[in-house]
């Protein structure tokens, strides 16, 4: 079973409120997932398929 886990802080998101998941908006092929922590400080993140960084 795979775990939800945060791209830019590696904690796991399983149960937590707050957190997201989306599609990488430049390629779409990667879920990117975030923390509700992550999300607030707008810690970057980069996808690995396409090399996309956000949050713009």
């Amino acid at each position: 079973m795979k775990k939800d886990i945060c791209i830019s802080c590696k904690v796991d998101v399983a149960n937590s409120k707050g957190g997201v998941l989306f599609d990488c908006p430049n390629c779409g092929k990667f879920k990117i997932i975030r923390c509700r922590h992550c999300r607030e400080i707008a810690a970057k993140y980069k996808c690995p398929e396409c090399g996309f960084v956000g949050p713009n």
